[in-house]
């Protein structure tokens, strides 16, 4: 359930019920599991950092498919903590699957596992005809005319 009711906002917007559909999928994702950062290093450059201690290489999957980056974590066997004897368990290795709804020609570059931390590198590429053009003032010509 929502906490907020979008239907008074459908009578006076036309075209916004994506926008309202992304913010219901992102309420309905409020686990907080793994923990992540989003970084922006410039104009164009972004990077998704995950917190996946305890996973390996094997145990992850990064995907994109229609604009929604989805990195999921399963390890094929999880080990039993009744087995380890543990006396408290902080760290959790339970299977999780978190998307990022990426925008519009935003693609992903590189994604690396490195001390823990899975890091996906994306970029935004505009293509030519969306980038801003100067456009040249011309001048009015003057002609002169000739007394006859």
């Amino acid at each position: 359930m929502r906490a907020f009711d979008f239907s008074p906002l459908f009578r006076s917007t036309v075209g916004f019920d994506r926008v309202f559909d992304l913010i219901d999928s992102y309420a309905e994702q409020s686990n907080g599991y793994p923990p992540y950062n989003i970084e922006r290093s410039d104009e164009t450059h972004y990077r998704i950092t995950l917190a996946v201690a305890g996973f390996a290489e094997k145990d992850l999957d990064v995907e994109v498919r229609d604009g929604v980056l989805t990195v999921t974590g399963k390890r094929d066997e999880p080990e039993r903590s009744e087995d380890k004897g543990y006396l408290y368990q902080g760290i959790a290795g339970r299977a999780f699957e978190r998307r990022f709804q990426l925008a519009e020609h935003v693609e992903v570059r590189n994604a690396r596992l490195e001390n823990g931390l899975l890091h996906v590198d994306l970029e935004r590429l505009i293509p030519e005809e969306k980038k801003p053009r100067r456009i040249a003032i011309n001048a009015p010509k003057i002609i002169e005319q000739k007394a006859a």
